[in-house]
């Protein structure tokens, strides 16, 4: 039976035979934390305590640091040829195919996402793209200067010797090939810090990559909370680098960890508030509105380039919004385990109250509530049902906050020079969507756009191979995927050589 052929029944039964993974794993073992704590980590579709996870704190990162400085310095891993990491990750996203189900439904159990998308996006392209680095890293060529007869200029690239990645809860998986393919192709020894919302498939790669052969001490996993475990990375002066996504709150937050520990480098992935912005020659536009409320509902709306505006010139807006709602009525919601949902929950109660009260103030501040998506059945989770606002202004709270929820609202515009000042008009800059039939206005528009990513007649972030990263306060220092990402965790060395 193929994998899109499980029944909820049987997502069921999987998920009460998982052995859940619930200790840190540090230099090749699973430990508890040092001071014994845990935390409970939470079904967000009914709000069941699933298990406790270890909580660690500055004495069990410390430990974490130690061993992967220990084993970078033996050189098991950091000296090997690349042809040796690249046979090691490719035999890591072997494993990752080989328990895709068990991984799928315990992110599925953890972050209430929907077992389809676990099943058809996350474990798949997790396991894609830490092939992808594992492929690229004996391909990275070092340089020479133009230094004349007299001397030879080298330019080599060497691995910062501990890294830190931290992870947002949305994308639990993906976020985590994300950052450590790249660092550990290039042969960095890694600490991660998963979200306390969603630990246990970190752990579960953690163990795939020591059966694949990753050494003892190369990839540690420090559960525990942000201002605990967080700030202990953010400060250690052991650890040469952090790549971190998630708010732009707590990305501010790594940036003075850095200035008060050892400058470490910084590489932040953090909000956006981002603008699908339809011409007015953009053809089919209920093709548009396929894509249009899968860019804004897709993941329940917590995807930091969820396309939240929708901006539509005022002669199209009756006729795209009718198309919109039209699609948005065949995403069903409810429980996360059943295949035939494609929404599930929320991640917190945190969370939850933030989005409604995100619905309440648009309504109160004069936007118009055209779409309210039903709630399918559910054991009293986090759910919030799609909404889309009609004649939201650029001023309102909807259109300038990152609701991270299922809101999309729609703001008509007179002309393109409108459109691009409305869809520039915030302080995040990470991915923005173009819908039109003219080459020429795709062109120029996406260039004029103030966004790491745009994808023109699609909402997409790209692939393997293209660059992910924010203007403005979306992020800076680096970007993830494509051989950029190699970048953030290597120091490029001049090597001169005096020929005369």
């Amino acid at each position: 039976m193929s994998d899109s052929a499980l029944t909820r029944d049987e997502i069921v039964a999987i998920a009460n035979g998982l052995s859940l993974p619930t200790q840190a794993f540090v230099n090749g073992e699973f430990v508890d934390s040092a001071s014994g704590a845990s935390f409970e980590t939470v079904n967000p579709a009914n709000r069941s305590v699933i298990t406790s996870i270890a909580s660690c704190d500055a004495v069990d990162v410390d430990r974490a640091v130690s061993a992967a400085q220990a084993t970078f310095d033996s050189g098991v891993w950091s000296k090997v040829h690349p042809s040796e990491r690249k046979a090691t990750l490719k035999r890591l996203a072997e494993l990752i195919d080989r328990d895709r189900v068990e991984l799928a439904v315990l992110e599925s159990l953890e972050s209430g996402k929907p077992i389809r998308d676990c099943l058809d996006i996350d474990v798949p392209e997790t396991a894609r793209c830490i092939e992808w680095f594992a492929e690229g890293i004996d391909k990275i060529l070092g340089q020479s200067s133009p230094s004349g007869n007299e001397a030879l200029g080298l330019i080599v690239r060497e691995p910062i010797p501990v890294v830190a990645c931290v992870l947002p809860w949305n994308f639990p998986l993906m976020m985590l090939s994300w950052k450590i393919g790249p660092a550990l192709a290039v042969g960095s020894s890694i600490i991660v810090k998963p979200a306390e919302q969603t630990s246990m498939t970190a752990l579960k790669v953690a163990a795939l990559a020591s059966e694949a052969g990753v050494p003892d001490g190369v990839l540690n996993i420090v559960t525990g909370l942000g201002e605990t475990a967080g700030r202990s990375i953010g400060l250690h002066r052991g650890i040469g680098a952090v790549s971190f996504t998630g708010s732009t709150e707590v990305g501010r937050l790594f940036l003075h960890y850095s200035a008060d520990s050892n400058l470490k480098r910084t590489v932040l992935e953090c909000g956006g508030k981002n603008p699908c912005v339809v011409l007015s020659d953009a053809g089919d536009l209920e093709a548009v509105a396929k894509h249009a409320v899968n860019a804004a509902f897709w993941n329940m709306g917590q995807n930091c380039t969820a396309n939240s505006r929708l901006i539509v010139p005022r002669a199209l807006k009756e006729e795209l919004l009718s198309h919109v709602i039209t699609e948005s009525q065949n995403w069903t919601m409810g429980d996360p385990f059943d295949p035939d949902n494609l929404l599930g929950s929320l991640i917190s109660d945190e969370q939850f109250e933030k989005v409604n009260g995100y619905i309440a103030t648009g309504s109160a501040e004069g936007a118009d509530l055209v779409y309210d998506g039903k709630l399918g059945p559910n054991d009293g989770g986090y759910f919030v049902s799609p909404k889309i606002f009609d004649g939201v202004t650029p001023e309102m709270t909807i259109a300038r906050d990152e609701i991270f929820g299922p809101v999309m609202a729609v703001i008509a515009v007179d002309d393109d020079e409108h459109a691009i000042r409305v869809a520039n008009d915030t302080d995040y800059g990470l991915q923005a969507s173009v819908f039109t039939r003219d080459i020429t206005r795709a062109h120029t528009i996406a260039r004029r756009l103030d966004a790491g990513t745009v994808s023109v007649n699609c909402y997409s972030e790209g692939d393997n191979t293209t660059p992910f990263g924010g203007f403005k306060q979306s992020g800076f220092g680096g970007r993830d995927k494509s051989v950029y990402a190699y970048d953030q965790y290597v120091e490029k060395k001049t090597v001169w050589i005096d020929l005369s």
